[in-house]
């Protein structure tokens, strides 16, 4: 029997509902029992919400992370994760306790209906970008073989994203 392949992948997470910072570090914490060794994350980053603009802002941030689960099998363990925190997505792109997003799974590219990666929406989320790029610069889109500094240079989203006030790095990094 072959040994498990283990995977880097890289996260996205947020949340602007309840005590943000702690739903993050809270949802960090809980990738340990889900199979997840998270390697590096990223600094908190205060984000205005996109789409749906009446909710609070968000708190943001990247993991780096090795998995030996299936890109399948680590979607439904972030699911179980958000469900144990009590997140519910009542409105598309609305106020949540936590979401976690599969940013990358390695170099694979999957598309079916339950599961598309890289993010198909990455490329146009600074949210997102500013806090990957922080923690994986040079690593390369599998699709646009962009890195992502590139990809974060060329997003059209002006939105504000900037790293959190009185919440540095170094008090949540340890936290995991």
């Amino acid at each position: 029997m072959a040994d498990p392949v283990k995977r880097t992948v890289y996260l996205s997470l947020g949340s602007n509902l309840g005590d943000r910072a702690k739903n993050l570090q809270d949802s960090i914490a809980a990738l340990r029992n889900a199979g997840v060794q998270v390697v590096r994350i990223s600094s908190l980053y205060e984000t205005e919400p996109l789409d749906y603009l009446d909710q609070p802002w968000f708190l943001n941030c990247a993991v780096e992370a090795e998995t030996e689960l299936s890109a399948l099998g680590l979607l439904h363990a972030l699911r179980g994760i958000e469900a144990q925190m009590g997140s519910k997505k009542l409105i598309a792109k609305g106020p949540r306790l936590i979401d976690v997003d599969i940013l990358l799974y390695g170099d694979a590219v999957i598309d079916t209906p339950e599961l598309q990666v890289p993010h198909p929406r990455m490329h146009l989320r600074r949210f997102v970008l500013e806090p990957l790029a922080e923690i994986a610069p040079n690593v390369q889109h599998p699709v646009s073989h962009l890195s992502i500094s590139e990809l974060l240079a060329r997003t059209p989203d002006k939105s504000a994203v900037r790293v959190a006030a009185g919440l540095q790095p170094g008090q949540h990094r340890g936290a995991v």
